[in-house]
């Protein structure tokens, strides 16, 4: 992706975060739009999109561009031929889009995504977004007799959901885990580790071998509090995340969390991270991966699509779950964090919001799905939609990585409620973690006490996981 700034790259842009923050204590118009376009309800035209409503669209200009959209407008343009479409793609979402929200006039479907997201805490707290669940209940573009909310892989809706309400259509699917290039592991007979044990046999012999065993970016180091916690939900169960979820006193502590966080500090500790990976953002430690510098790095399922421009031809990447650390897991070996990304709304002032869910519903339909995944390499949230398409080595593990873990995926969302948690203070106690500037229970000590802070913040809406 020469010459194109990453999606992810603008996923971590701190200036971005920033500049949203920064926005995010403006009061935005919400409720329901006074001048909703609306048309008859027929079998044709299941959410009552009236015909010749103009329809705006806002498209975040990332990593997967914007050509997947333009496709998306013109199967609607197909759909309702007397509509005009306007298309716009940006990289500053917040500083483009929050004034417009402010002022009661925002476009009917955004691509709320990248460093300059507009927070959704601040969207959903003012009533900004329209409620998707009429959408769930549509009918299918494919078959009428399947509601689209049956068409949707497990977890889409619960990583979108804000109160009970489904608010944001998280369109990309992402697995998240443990990467490495099975040539090279073919190459030295290496074998993926199963528990962790393994994993720390495993990695004395790749560092015997002059290769680093992990590395990861110290600029994000975020990156490496996921399989902290995957192998913590894992090791304790769902309620341990879902306690994390909930700001719940000393669910940072859990036995389950120190457990895997001091695992992950061994890496540290025992010199198992690559010489310099504190100082590289993310595509500088994924190229250095790619280039044979180190064996495993945490990421999800973009990777391919992010380093295609530097992964050598017959790499053959590859993708497993988090180690289990005990034998007594909660949660088997396969099971993995899967989870819904780049979030799609339809806000509640828009002029044609029967459009904006209508333009959703197209987005959702077996045609529209697949042809996102060959355009952008990224599967998407509807089941199947990427049978009988030619799959790189990246995404085809992927998919094993799915069928292999049989609805055992999982998923946390205290940082889709609190995105700052994350952002911010997760991301700085494990950059000294991997520093080894703090230990692992001053790790689970400082984020608890972030968590905490958040808790009692009476300007921060709360959510609860049930």
């Amino acid at each position: 992706m020469e010459h194109t700034i990453s999606r992810r790259g603008l996923l971590q842009g701190a200036a971005g975060v920033t500049a949203a923050s920064a926005l995010g204590g403006c009061a935005m118009g919400g409720g329901d739009s006074e001048d909703d376009a609306k048309g008859s309800v027929s079998a044709s035209n299941p959410l009552g999109v009236k015909e010749d409503a103009p329809l705006e669209v806002v498209i975040f200009n990332g990593g997967f561009g914007e050509d997947y959209a333009k496709a998306h407008e013109a199967m609607y343009k197909e759909l309702h031929p007397k509509a005009e479409i306007k298309h716009s793609a940006t990289q500053q979402i917040a500083e483009t889009l929050q004034p417009r929200f402010v002022a009661g006039d925002p476009p009917d479907v955004v691509n709320n995504s990248g460093g300059s997201q507009i927070d959704f805490n601040g969207l959903v707290s003012q009533g900004a977004l329209a409620d998707l669940g009429e959408l769930l209940d549509a009918p299918s573009l494919d078959d009428p007799n399947k509601k689209v909310r049956d068409t949707l892989l497990p977890g889409i809706v619960d990583v979108g959901s804000y109160d009970g309400k489904f608010l944001s259509l998280n369109y990309a699917y992402s697995a998240y885990g443990i990467w490495y290039s099975q040539k090279l592991f073919d190459a030295k007979g290496w074998a993926y580790p199963k528990t962790w044990d393994d994993m720390i046999a495993l990695c004395k012999q790749i560092k015997a071998a002059g290769i680093a065993p992990w590395t990861y970016p110290g600029k994000h180091s975020r990156y490496m509090s996921w399989p902290i916690l995957a192998a913590a939900g894992k090791m304790g169960g769902i309620e341990v995340i879902k306690a994390i979820d909930n700001l719940e006193p000393n669910a940072w502590k859990h036995d389950a969390v120190k457990a895997a966080a001091e695992a992950y500090y061994q890496l540290a500790v025992d010199g198992f991270l690559q010489p310099g990976a504190e100082g590289m953002d993310h595509v500088q430690s994924q190229t250095e991966w790619c280039r044979g510098k180190a064996a495993f790095v945490s990421c999800g399922s973009w990777l391919e699509n992010e380093q295609k421009a530097v992964t050598p031809p017959d790499f053959r990447m590859a993708v497993a779950p988090t180690p289990s650390l005990t034998t007594s897991d909660k949660m088997p070996y396969e099971a993995f964090r899967g989870t819904g990304s780049e979030p799609f709304v339809v806000p509640s002032k828009g002029k044609n919001v029967r459009g904006g869910l209508e333009y959703l519903r197209v987005m959702l339909s077996q045609k529209g799905a697949s042809d996102f995944t060959r355009k952008v390499s990224s599967l998407t949230a509807v089941q199947g939609s990427s049978a009988g398409i030619e799959l790189g080595p990246g995404l085809t593990s992927v998919t094993k990585l799915i069928d292999a873990s049989k609805g055992t995926a999982f998923t946390w969302l205290y940082s889709s409620y609190y995105r700052k948690l994350e952002r911010e203070r997760v991301d700085a106690a494990s950059a000294e973690l991997y520093a080894k500037r703090i230990t692992a229970a001053q790790w689970c000590d400082k984020i608890q006490k972030s968590a905490d802070e958040f808790a009692q913040d009476p300007a921060i809406k709360k959510y609860k996981r049930s």
